[in-house]
């Protein structure tokens, strides 16, 4: 959720805040905004959730809400850079690409990793890409930011020739491709240039049912909201995201935006509430009926969370302290809430999990150690989680 949901109005219920709106903030000139929201306890669970959430309320019992993460960076670009690759200031390895880089692929017919309608912002690719990993692990790219998903394809998926021409010209310019390795060494770029030629070829096989949408019934795309005009574009993107994981894909990532609620946060934000709930829930739905919850590792958040005091007559500033985020399914523990912040949500107080600590928490579930997941370059050994980074025992189920 590019741009940062407020914690304090979606995931972390807090009533004394409601109590003191007006009161002074902590920053000086600001006064406290409790949510205008109603909370409310759901499932057996009893878990807290806002009713801008009322889908995915239902689903509470299958949730593992954190409420006391923590990151360092307070501008969007960085914190969403270190969310998705461990740093800020250097080029390294996406979660997605690590995650692939450590678990192979299922479907050698469709990419390990894929992304859908990243930001050309905030980093752009470097939250995607494989930097010094060989290249077959960056994700391959669906869609555009802000563009609907209705309009995305993957270029060049029908054939112009014959299986056999085309067969007989991939051969060719592999050969070429060989020829240069041995000429001049191997390289990780004619590597990559070589298995992605593969790859393609094969995508072609199996990409395109996996692409249509048109296949799911009535009542699957209801699920998700498509046809609705509030939820058609996200649905679309959650349905396409079950489709891949169902076929093989090994890591999915979905970006929406934007949630910066600066100002007009009655408006803006029960909006995007509303954009994401019915499809998010219909994608819990979906891939519990279908026996894939239990090995599919769900997560939602933004880059960080947003302050209980107010910026201006009517919005939230970028709070780095304490903010909240959910997973689901992949092996966490379900119907639990993990952590929290002070009585007004300014920062995580108990229960603290760095962004490090989530990521070597999430390869933990996948079933890779964040410490030897490593790759050797420029002499040392690099990882996700550099040198930080300790496994949140607490929500593993």
């Amino acid at each position: 959720m590019r741009g940062a949901p407020s914690h304090v109005d979606t995931l972390d219920f807090k009533p004394k805040l409601i109590a003191d709106t007006g009161k002074p903030g902590r920053r000086e000139g600001t006064r406290l905004l409790g949510s205008r929201w109603k909370f409310s306890q759901h499932g057996n669970s009893g878990l807290w959730i806002s009713s801008l959430l009322p889908e995915l309320a239902r689903h509470a019992d299958d949730l593992c809400i954190l409420n006391g993460m923590t990151t360092d960076l307070p501008a969007h670009p960085q914190a969403f850079l270190k969310m998705h690759t461990g740093s800020s200031q250097f080029v390294r390895p996406s979660l997605g690409a690590w995650a692939h880089y450590g678990l192979g692929s299922l479907n050698e017919n469709v990419p390990g990793f894929i992304t859908i309608t990243p930001p050309s912002g905030y980093g752009g690719a470097q939250n995607y890409g494989s930097a010094f990993l060989p290249a077959v692990h960056q994700a391959t790219r669906i869609g555009a930011d802000l563009l609907p998903i209705s309009k995305a394809e993957l270029p060049n998926l029908k054939p112009r020739q014959s299986a056999v021409e085309q067969r007989d010209d991939l051969d060719l310019i592999q050969s070429l491709n060989r020829s240069s390795l041995v000429r001049g060494g191997a390289t990780a770029q004619v590597e990559g240039v070589t298995e992605s030629f593969e790859l393609a070829y094969r995508m072609q096989q199996q990409m395109p049912a996996v692409m249509d949408l048109s296949k799911e019934n009535a009542a699957t795309q209801k699920l998700y909201g498509i046809g609705e005009a509030t939820t058609d574009d996200f649905g679309r993107k959650c349905l396409l995201a079950r489709r891949m994981v169902e076929a093989g894909v090994r890591f999915v990532e979905i970006t929406h935006g934007n949630w910066d609620h600066h100002f007009n946060l009655g408006n803006a934000l029960p909006e995007s509430c509303a954009s994401v709930d019915k499809p998010v829930a219909g994608l819990l739905a979906d891939l519990k009926s279908r026996g894939l919850l239990k090995d599919t590792l769900v997560i939602w958040s933004g880059e960080f969370g947003r302050t209980p005091h107010a910026e201006g007559a009517d919005g939230r500033d970028h709070n780095v302290a304490g903010f909240s985020l959910w997973m689901a399914g992949g092996g966490v523990k379900a119907g639990y809430t993990h952590g929290r912040t002070d009585d007004y949500g300014y920062e995580a107080v108990d229960g603290k999990v760095s962004i490090h600590d989530w990521q070597a928490t999430i390869l933990h579930l996948l079933g890779l150690d964040h410490e030897k997941l490593t790759y050797r370059h420029a002499g040392r050994d690099f990882r996700l989680t550099d040198i930080h980074g300790a496994v949140v025992r607490g929500i593993v189920g």
